[in-house]
């Protein structure tokens, strides 16, 4: 009998493997239009760390993110954006220039907007983890608070108090206000009082301008595909519609170790503000990472040392970029108008360490950066959800292909990628790039196929990142 046994055993993981060792068939058909890849890569935070001792400009060139939000901004200690650091004395006249310290906020966000990106401006104060809190208090005076939001917008568009006219579209109204007392130590209501005072008050100067938030930590509970908020959420809505509060943009967060979740929370999120009256609201998903195991111990006190410098070992190495590149292909589909990555900087959670190495979180950027050379989205088939995502598209003159792929956990270690129909006669050369634990999205093979069908295996085994250039 026990020999039975291990011989069942065997012959199971011998199949196991084999199974794996079956080559996944991925199919691009060129001839079928799948809309246009859309830039979804936005991040958290500009390029200038540590003092302006780091600075990543140069990377977020490269990379052409499309949204760069402001919140956490040079933390923990950080001098620049928070209502703190741009106005130090929360009694000062905010009708006075004299009242403001914008100067180094001016650099931050300068370094930003030369990069291309266009800025997401969060009003309010940063994440207090210490024990003391001293920012993160509800204002004393709401109305004053709201003329401070103004002089900002005023200073960065319109050129007042010395300052400039960046344009910036969105401005949102604090972060989790919900996540206390680290980010908030008042009520919900006062919250929702914060709010309204000052989305009514900046749309009356600016109409033009997007206002909006919760910036919520915690949108609910997805069941059947429909969202079942918190109470902090539905109360929040609640509240703009009773007080005719403008709402341009909902903003929630969500860190997961399924990058399927994502695109099902937008999905969600965009039905139940469809179903509350905010058919207008845009839906964006303004902090998102990957949480290896779905844990959060290991970036607490307890989980100081060893397991928390392996949790971000994955969150920013090959599992973590395989995951973000995932997310960005599931969210292809879905209804959230703007994401942005938590972060893009030299911080733990960012793209870079804090010598301004890139990790491998940030060449999975530069992967979808070269999927947007091609934005003509074309059907791609043979994904997995939450396991393995493809997508890819042609450029404008239709003389070029990329396909993208990541492979975060399937257990298929070849791929078969066939490209039918490209949009040209005769041969077709094509370049195979990988992002690994052992590459940084190095060329690997490249080659020429004599027929107007491109037919390649890829050894591509979990977590591992793939993007293969097809030219005519």
């Amino acid at each position: 009998m026990a020999r039975h046994l291990v011989a069942v055993v065997l012959l199971g993981r011998i199949a196991a493997v084999a199974w794996a060792e079956r080559p996944l068939q991925l199919c691009v058909d060129c001839s079928r239009a799948s809309g246009r890849v859309r830039a979804l890569h936005g991040i958290n935070n500009g390029p200038l760390n540590y003092g302006e001792t780091v600075d990543l400009s140069a990377f977020y060139r490269e990379a052409a993110f499309p949204h760069v939000r402001l919140h956490d901004s040079e933390w923990p200690n950080g001098d620049v954006v928070d209502m703190r650091a741009v106005f130090p004395d929360p009694q000062a006249d905010p009708n006075r220039p004299d009242s403001y310290r914008f100067g180094r906020t001016d650099d931050y966000i300068k370094a930003i907007v030369d990069s291309g990106g266009a800025i997401v401006y969060r009003l309010g104060e940063s994440i207090e983890t210490t024990r003391r809190k001293v920012h993160v208090h509800p204002p004393s005076d709401y109305g004053r608070w709201a003329e401070v939001c103004v002089g900002i917008i005023r200073h960065y568009n319109e050129g007042w108090a010395k300052g400039f006219r960046h344009k910036i579209r969105y401005w949102e109204v604090w972060n989790e206000p919900e996540n206390r007392p680290n980010m908030w130590t008042g009520t919900d209501e006062d919250y929702y009082r914060l709010y309204v005072t000052a989305a009514v008050r900046i749309k009356k100067q600016f109409p033009h301008l997007k206002v909006g938030g919760p910036s919520t930590g915690s949108v609910g509970e997805i069941k059947e595909d429909h969202l079942r908020p918190t109470r902090f959420v539905k109360g929040f809505l609640d509240h703009c519609k009773k007080h005719a509060a403008p709402l341009d943009f909902f903003s929630w967060h969500t860190y997961a170790d399924d990058p399927h979740v994502f695109a099902l929370k937008a999905r969600a999120v965009r039905r139940y503000l469809d179903d509350q009256g905010f058919r207008d609201a845009e839906n964006h998903l303004n902090e998102w990472n990957y949480l290896p195991d779905n844990d959060w111990q290991p970036i607490g006190v307890a989980g100081q040392g060893i397991p928390r410098q392996r949790w971000y070992a994955r969150q920013g190495g090959a599992p973590g970029a395989a995951f973000l590149t995932c997310a960005l292909i599931h969210l292809q589909d879905s209804p959230v108008d703007v994401a942005n990555y938590y972060r893009g900087d030299a911080n733990p959670f960012g793209l870079f360490n804090w010598h301004g190495v890139p990790k491998k979180t940030y060449h999975a950027m530069r992967a979808f950066r070269m999927l947007l050379d091609t934005p003509l989205r074309v059907e791609a088939s043979g994904g997995r959800e939450g396991r393995l995502a493809v997508c890819a598209g042609m450029n404008e003159g239709r003389t070029a292909v990329t396909v993208l792929i990541a492979n975060f956990r399937h257990s298929a270690r070849t791929l078969r990628l066939r490209v039918s129909s490209p949009p040209w006669q005769g041969a077709a050369r094509w370049e195979m790039l990988r992002l690994d634990p052992g590459k940084d999205l190095s060329p690997i093979r490249s080659g020429q196929s004599p027929a107007r069908q491109v037919d390649l295996e890829i050894r591509c085994p979990a977590p591992c990142v793939v993007v293969v250039k097809v030219k005519k």
